[in-house]
């Protein structure tokens, strides 16, 4: 087993999950929640399948994740975090939060999934918390949709589409993501091609505040 060898908290937790991939397997999970393989393997482009099956089983073995059998009719093995696993949701807010002037730097556009926004999505704050909830759908144009649910002051996402929502957000990857992180104002997305449908309302309820 790969180790610092130092006595140290720090060095400890990057002895589990310091090595490549192995945060990205967990952001996959919690934004996507139970995955299969090929679910994994999707939202991490680039990675060897071989190279994802030794983190899995790593994390298995750490008891960060652990596998279920999916309900009939669909008969394959689904991976889903452990309460240890879910408890590194906060670390990896944080380190989505540091990254974010990163993204505001960048000239170019790599590989990108909706879902990828969970994170920074979860973080944004409801400004009018004792408004009925509220669902917006984020469209980013070649990718699949993500859906925030705003509920008493809390925002939480999942894949997919709504019946009803509220508000649709329909932009590029750019866009989407600099107004989620504050990096446009909502004028400004809009001047960059954003599409807004809906209730205006609801989308001001959780922009960041520039």
């Amino acid at each position: 087993m790969r180790t610092y060898g130092q006595f140290c908290g720090i060095a400890k937790a990057l002895d589990l999950i310091g090595d490549r991939w192995t945060l990205l397997i967990v952001r996959e999970l919690l934004a996507l929640g139970p995955s299969r393989h090929t679910d994994l393997r999707n939202g991490l482009p680039g990675i060897a399948s071989n190279l994802l099956v030794d983190r899995l089983r790593e994390l298995e073995e750490a008891g960060l994740i652990r596998r279920e059998a999916a309900p009939p009719p669909v008969a394959t093995t689904l991976f889903t975090l452990t309460d240890r696993g879910r408890e590194l949701e906060s670390v990896l807010r944080e380190l989505s939060r540091w990254g974010v002037p990163l993204l505001h730097e960048s000239t170019g556009l790599g590989t990108f999934r909706t879902h990828w926004l969970a994170q920074p999505a979860r973080a944004l704050t409801d400004r009018t918390p004792d408004e009925p909830p509220v669902a917006i759908q984020l469209h980013a144009e070649g990718n699949e949709d993500l859906v925030l649910e705003v509920n008493h002051g809390v925002v939480h996402t999942h894949p997919g589409r709504v019946d009803e929502p509220a508000a649709t957000l329909t932009g590029t990857p750019q866009v989407l993501t600099a107004l989620l992180t504050g990096g446009l104002s909502l004028h400004d997305a809009e001047r960059e091609g954003l599409h807004l449908s809906g209730e205006l309302d609801a989308v001001r309820r959780i922009l960041p505040e520039r």
